[in-house]
């Protein structure tokens, strides 16, 4: 697989990846499965490679990764730009002194955290995820960087779910956004 493809090519390559379950995790929800992606090294490669694109472009300092799948593309990221990594980590699990945000679920709140020593103020931050759905975890993890006085260079995921409306929402907040594929509820 070609490394250098162009998005629409890496988005077919990736939406021909993607384990569609349905009717989990309750009945007509399409759950969109990334871990086969993860289970592909030239799929690892492409995303990456990919995401390594967006920091040269974007100067970023950081890349910051959310809790959990987003750790395993924000890790390889972080490895191949040669750039520190930090985890937004769901609350209660890190052991240091922490800043938290929270979000709104479906059915109540939730929040993530960072270190306070995660960023410097004017630093740029990539922030990775897997799946940008409703976008309230990634913009939580946004406000978390900016409240340390960082800057949020982009957001980036491997899947946008376009009609559940987060990648408007954090485009409408500022942010750069870059989803390698989406995916409309009826595919």
């Amino acid at each position: 697989m070609p490394l250098r493809m162009n998005s629409v090519d890496i988005a077919d390559y990736l939406k021909a990846r993607v384990r569609t379950v349905k009717d989990w995790p309750k009945p007509g929800v399409n759950f969109r499965d990334v871990t086969t992606l993860f289970n592909d090294p030239d799929t690892i490669r492409v995303m990456v490679e990919a995401f390594s694109l967006d920091c040269t472009r974007l100067g970023v300092d950081i890349i910051a990764a959310v809790d959990a799948r987003g750790f395993i593309l924000g890790g390889a990221l972080a490895y191949q730009m040669h750039k520190p990594f930090v985890p937004v980590r769901k609350k209660g699990k890190l052991p240091y002194a922490t800043v938290s945000q929270e979000y709104t679920l479906e059915y109540g709140t939730a929040a993530v955290e960072i270190h306070t020593d995660a960023i410097r103020a004017g630093q740029r931050v990539l922030i990775v995820d897997d799946l940008i759905a409703t976008g309230g975890t990634l913009l939580a993890a946004a406000k978390l960087f900016a409240s340390l006085g960082g800057i949020v260079a982009g957001v980036a995921a491997v899947i946008d779910l376009p009609e559940l409306g987060g990648s408007n929402l954090l485009r409408a907040a500022g942010f750069n956004v870059h989803a390698l594929c989406a995916f409309n509820e009826n595919e």
